[in-house]
């Protein structure tokens, strides 16, 4: 009896220390950034990492230095861009149980791609903090990081020709440009955005595995100055043919017509619309940690 007392207690133990194992996060720095810079991606590895012993944070880098990997956030093609993330994410071990994703800005939409296009290793929770699902810098008012002379080439750029294969090919921002003036040429000529978002037909695969999320997070920043519309953010856009009045997520037809299966995510409590006061991912450490951690545990 004592025996079998002692094998049950270990076994207990064994449980508990399973079910305390963190699931692992992958993080995806926006436009301008890199994955390791100390005052932002650095920044948030290490916090989550203090508030969640043993959990492993991987922070995505697209290139082989953290130059390349700024580079890369204006000028590597989207789908290759994707394309890598999923072999990474497919070839690391801490992942093949599943893991969170968090995305920043331009890389919150990316992460949806990958939630879309690749179901393995199994993307459980997605949170976006500041996200342009519907498409955004419709204007492009303000680019961040210290090479202004790259962000007034990108708007010249995407004044001329947005929706050029050029453009479209070599210039991140242009995937995602969505011009409420030029509804058909974003449809037929969005190489990125608008085939995530189902604009030219339904891919069931892309439906059923933004579906297998448990939870879809979106941060809309309420004083933002860099996303156009904000209301982006969570999913609303222009109304078609003009650029001042938005309307939200649940009068667009992507919802109406549930071409991703957001309504009957909606339905089942699956999305979450969470806005916070300030500029384009401007947030508090308390905030961070109230509202967004217990997403992570």
């Amino acid at each position: 009896m004592a025996a079998l007392r002692v094998a049950v207690l270990v076994l207990l133990g064994l449980c508990l220390g399973c079910a305390a194992a963190a699931v692992p996060l992958v993080i995806w720095h926006g436009m301008g950034d890199s994955c390791c810079n100390p005052q932002s991606m650095g920044y948030i590895k290490k916090i989550v990492e203090n508030k969640i012993p043993g959990i492993y944070v991987l922070s995505l880098k697209i290139g082989s230095n953290l130059i390349q990997d700024m580079e890369n956030s204006f000028f590597m093609n989207v789908n290759d861009q994707v394309r890598e993330v999923c072999s990474q994410l497919a070839k690391d071990p801490h992942l093949k149980g599943g893991y969170n994703a968090m995305g920043f800005s331009q890389g919150g939409q990316f992460l949806r791609a990958v939630a879309q296009r690749c179901p393995s290793p199994p993307m459980l929770n997605l949170i976006s903090i500041g996200g342009q699902h519907q498409g955004s810098v419709y204007g492009f008012p303000r680019c961040p990081g210290e090479s202004s002379h790259i962000c007034d080439w990108i708007r010249k750029t995407l004044d001329l020709g947005a929706y050029t294969q050029a453009v479209q090919e070599h210039l991140v921002q242009a995937e995602y440009w969505h011009d409420p003036l030029k509804e058909e040429d974003y449809r037929k000529n969005s190489i990125f955005l608008a085939d995530i978002n189902q604009e030219r037909g339904i891919n069931d695969t892309y439906k059923k595995n933004l579906m297998a999320l448990k939870k879809f997070v979106m941060v809309k920043f309420l004083n933002d100055t860099m996303v156009d519309p904000p209301i982006s953010e969570w999913f609303g856009f222009y109304k078609s043919g003009q650029a001042k009045e938005t309307i939200p997520l649940k009068e667009t037809s992507l919802y109406t017509e549930d071409r991703l299966g957001l309504q009957e995510m909606d339905k089942a409590g699956k999305l979450v619309f969470l806005g916070v006061k300030g500029d384009h991912l401007h947030f508090s450490e308390e905030w961070f940690y109230t509202t967004i951690l217990p997403f992570l545990q």
